[in-house]
């Protein structure tokens, strides 16, 4: 099965539960008039698209029908595929121009991070790049253990230390082997523990002065990874987050466990962070640069 097919499948919920309902509606008018478009919205917002997204789309929306370029179901149809592609933006493939350029991952326990560290690995070897992983999530126990297995999977060399163990010496070490041993890639796994901003801006200002010093003048990406399934709850997390670190993008998990799939509108339209991967499944390879045209194609077909 092709990703699109994978995605098309994961994205099930997310079609049934807002594109489904969307049909319905646009079925039960003669033509789209303002109870149509208030039906309309609060599908959007069930969705978890957001409040404020969904206000817009719809406006929007009001605007061509206004214009008189809206007919037909189909057009309308058309006009809502266009609009929410045009809203999601364009995706922003990862910032990897120096040798070795930086991955930090960083979120909650939960929500995925370890995993999408594996299944980033794995993608970004299979391009033919050489990766390292640090495992600089130290305090949860067993973390380094299931880093390990995915690395493994993914046939990318980890850096390790004990559990306890000062992240930011797993990083300075981390960072001098992938300088050493001429690698593409360095991804540090973090603590998903927030704990309070302090706390957070703490260690993650140690690890980056260890990379800054390491590793001067490469190439830098800090990830957030979110769990779709928690739906509003996730734009809290991001936020907190924001404040905490120079985020520069966002991985979105398990939009194939969840009907809440217009989280990804909500999150661009509330933070202006680009979503750079999302995860559609449990397997090393089910996860894929965000595309929002073929994201929308896949809500939509």
């Amino acid at each position: 099965m092709g990703f699109f097919d994978k995605l098309k499948a994961g994205l099930g919920k997310t079609k049934n539960a807002l594109f489904g309902q969307i049909d319905n509606v646009l079925r039960s008018f003669v033509r789209i008039d303002e109870e149509a478009l208030e039906e309309l919205e609060e599908i959007l917002i069930c969705a978890d698209v957001g409040v404020n997204a969904a206000e817009e789309i719809i406006d929007e929306l009001r605007e061509r029908i206004k214009d008189d370029r809206i007919k037909t179901r189909e057009d309308t149809v058309a006009a809502l595929r266009e609009i929410i592609t045009e809203m999601i933006g364009e995706g922003e493939p990862l910032s990897l121009n120096t040798t070795p350029s930086v991955l930090l991952v960083i979120g909650v326990n939960g929500a995925g991070k370890t995993t999408s560290v594996g299944k980033i690995s794995n993608r970004l070897r299979a391009e033919g790049k050489k990766v390292v992983v640090a495992a600089a999530d130290t305090f949860r126990a067993a973390a380094i253990d299931q880093l390990a297995v995915w690395c493994d999977r993914a046939g990318v060399e980890l850096i390790r230390q004990s559990e306890g163990s000062d992240p930011a010496a797993v990083v300075y070490d981390a960072a001098n082997y992938a300088r050493s041993h001429n690698a593409d890639v360095l991804i540090v796994d973090t603590a998903g523990r927030l704990h309070n901003k302090k706390n957070l801006m703490n260690e993650l200002a140690k690890i980056n002065r260890v990379i800054d010093r390491e590793l001067p003048g490469a190439a830098r990406e800090n990830l957030l990874v979110l769990d779709a399934t928690t739906g509003q709850n996730a734009i809290l997390q991001a936020k907190e987050f924001k404040n905490a670190a120079e985020l520069t993008g966002l991985v979105l998990n398990k939009l194939d466990g969840t009907a809440k799939g217009g989280i990804v509108l909500s999150i661009r339209r509330e933070l202006g962070l680009p979503v750079k991967f999302i995860g559609v499944g449990e397997k090393i390879d089910d996860m894929q640069e965000f595309d929002a045209e073929e994201f929308t194609k896949a809500l939509f077909e």
